[in-house]
């Protein structure tokens, strides 16, 4: 199980994930400030082992999402889909991986072909804006990254919209007052 806090990218720090016990497993380089809204993630040890960063030529927002140095997937917001947001990462060859539930409360799971790779949860937790990311026994290392990387894909993206909401309910005040 892998521990993420909250709202980490309104600053673009860099953030460490724990384990349970808080032991740094990953850690991860904001730079959000860079037109492409990039995240390196290096292991425990200081290597880089995946990144994530939004594709600037795209017709929705998407991003990118490289393991090893090799293009792992990208991830994008489904247009379709009524009452809930839903996320797929298009990984290389068939099954794509699902994003599905109350992804704003960081509640939902991460599906591959039915199968729940992970659960993601605030629930388990009383640590104040923190939230659970626990993956499926028996995932291979590359998976694990795979699904960490779109939750952090997912965060930049939830991020970014909420900014853009906010920006426009502050155009919206300006023009009426």
């Amino acid at each position: 199980m892998y521990l993420i806090r909250e709202r980490l990218f309104d600053v673009g720090d860099d953030f460490d994930i724990t384990d349970e016990s808080g032991q740094r497993m990953f850690h991860v380089d904001g730079k959000l400030l860079s037109p492409r809204d990039r995240l390196v993630i290096s292991d425990a040890s200081g290597r880089e082992v995946a990144t994530v960063h939004r594709k600037l030529i795209a017709l929705r927002r998407t991003y990118a999402i490289e393991i090893g140095g090799e293009p792992a997937g990208e991830m994008r917001r489904n247009l379709f889909t009524p009452f809930r947001d839903r996320y797929t990462i298009d990984i290389p060859g068939p099954d794509d991986i699902e994003l599905r539930g109350d992804l704003l409360d960081h509640e939902y799971t991460v599906e591959r072909a039915g199968e729940v790779l992970a659960t993601v949860s605030k629930k388990w937790f009383r640590v104040r804006d923190t939230y659970a990311v626990d993956v499926a026994g028996g995932l291979a290392y590359g998976d694990h990254l795979l699904v960490l990387a779109g939750v952090l894909a997912l965060e930049l993206a939830q991020s970014h919209r909420e900014q853009q909401e906010q920006e426009e309910r502050e155009k919206r005040e300006r023009e009426q007052g």
